[in-house]
């Protein structure tokens, strides 16, 4: 079982982290689900957030010519400002609410530009991304969703918006990791030896998707992204509506 269970994580991580290389977030939001349906929400989330911050470390290493940086400082308050309130609630997240949220979430990705036009280029917009990104990555283990709401109508270029959220991404990892961590230390010596090795294979996603990512036109990244986002978020809340049915 635990063979199957690591060969499980290194193909998710594989597929995952190639599909983030090319379009974000989604990859993050298809780790999580598979991840659901093998361990605990609070676990899941935990080990979504070690292997993401893998794969995101080297996608920002890789796109580091293209990263803002002055949105990052930005986001980085708005992330500070998220911790600090988090800090004082006592949250445990299951599948089902976990489900239901990043399900919904998806939703934002067709919100028209006439009703919200958030634009991470802007300081004020690029502090609220950090603050939504922190509380989300958190509180049900994902943000790319509502992230990509304040990048995808920008005038940015597809390597600086993939640059520029993978680094934003890292800092929000980092910080469901250390809110997460008494679900790591309840895992195995073999578990934790499988997330060990699936780790590196983050990487080796992120260079091939960041070679097809120089391949594709922002049309097609614009496009892609809004249709496996929604595919995605038509799965989480078919799942969690799933879950509650059945108790």
């Amino acid at each position: 079982m635990t063979f199957l269970i690591g060969a499980f994580l290194v193909g998710a991580v594989l597929l995952t982290s190639t599909l983030s290389g090319v379009f974000g977030m989604v990859g993050g939001m298809l780790l999580l689900w598979m991840l659901l349906l093998i361990m605990p929400a609070a676990t899941a989330i935990a080990v979504q957030g070690v292997l993401q911050l893998v794969a995101n470390v080297s996608r920002a290493y890789l796109a580091r010519a293209w990263i803002d940086w002055r949105i990052i400082r930005f986001s980085t308050a708005g992330l500070g400002a998220s911790l600090l309130l988090l800090a004082f609630v006592n949250y445990t997240p299951d599948r089902a609410s976990v489900s239901i949220g990043v399900g919904l979430l998806t939703i934002t990705a067709w919100i028209p530009t006439r009703w919200a036009h958030l634009d991470a280029t802007r300081p004020f917009h690029a502090t609220l991304c950090g603050f939504l990104s922190g509380g989300l990555n958190i509180g049900v283990g994902v943000a790319g969703p509502i992230v990509d709401v304040f990048f995808i109508r920008t005038s940015m270029d597809r390597r600086q918006i993939i640059a520029t959220k993978a680094a934003l991404q890292v800092l929000s990892h980092l910080a469901k990791i250390v809110f997460y961590s008494a679900s790591l230390w309840l895992l195995s010596t073999a578990e934790l030896t499988s997330i060990g090795i699936a780790a590196p294979f983050s990487i080796a996603g992120s260079l091939v998707g960041h070679h097809i990512l120089l391949r594709l036109t922002n049309n097609g990244f614009r496009r892609g992204t809004l249709f496996l986002v929604s595919a995605i978020g038509a799965i989480y809340l078919g799942q969690g509506v799933y879950l509650l049915s059945t108790g």
